[in-house]
């Protein structure tokens, strides 16, 4: 677990050339926003994250099956990221913010569709 990443992972520097390439200036990781974003758009209140499939359970209650060992700790430690990203998306919704989260899988297969999808945020679409 050492080398897993929490900042800086390869889904989020795909998305965020991306970005950047398109023209969307952003902050990365900023501590100031509840839940701190991957990137924050501060002046359109967009927040938007990357989330691996593994640590945020998509499809969890099929994949919960899946862990042979440590099973308790696994299952705490997953369903505890489910719901602080529940809470994140809660709290900044609440606070006005427009909330997007992409899957990596999402972003390393259409890339584009991602990127589109932030500029529609962007500009109120």
């Amino acid at each position: 677990m050492r080398a897993v990443k929490s900042k800086g992972s390869k889904i989020e520097l795909m998305l965020g050339k991306a970005m950047w390439k398109k023209g969307l200036r952003y902050r990365t990781n900023d501590k100031t926003v509840f839940g701190i974003p991957d990137f924050t758009f501060k002046k359109f209140i967009v927040a938007v994250f990357c989330d691996s499939e593994f640590w945020h359970g998509k499809d969890w209650e099929i994949k919960k099956h899946e862990h042979k060992s440590n099973i308790k700790f696994w299952h705490q430690k997953i369903e505890g990221n489910i719901e602080r990203d529940k809470e994140a998306n809660h709290e900044l919704s609440k606070n006005g913010w427009k909330v997007l989260r992409f899957w990596g899988k999402e972003i390393e297969n259409d890339l584009l569709y991602c990127v589109v999808k932030v500029e529609n945020a962007i500009n109120g679409k």
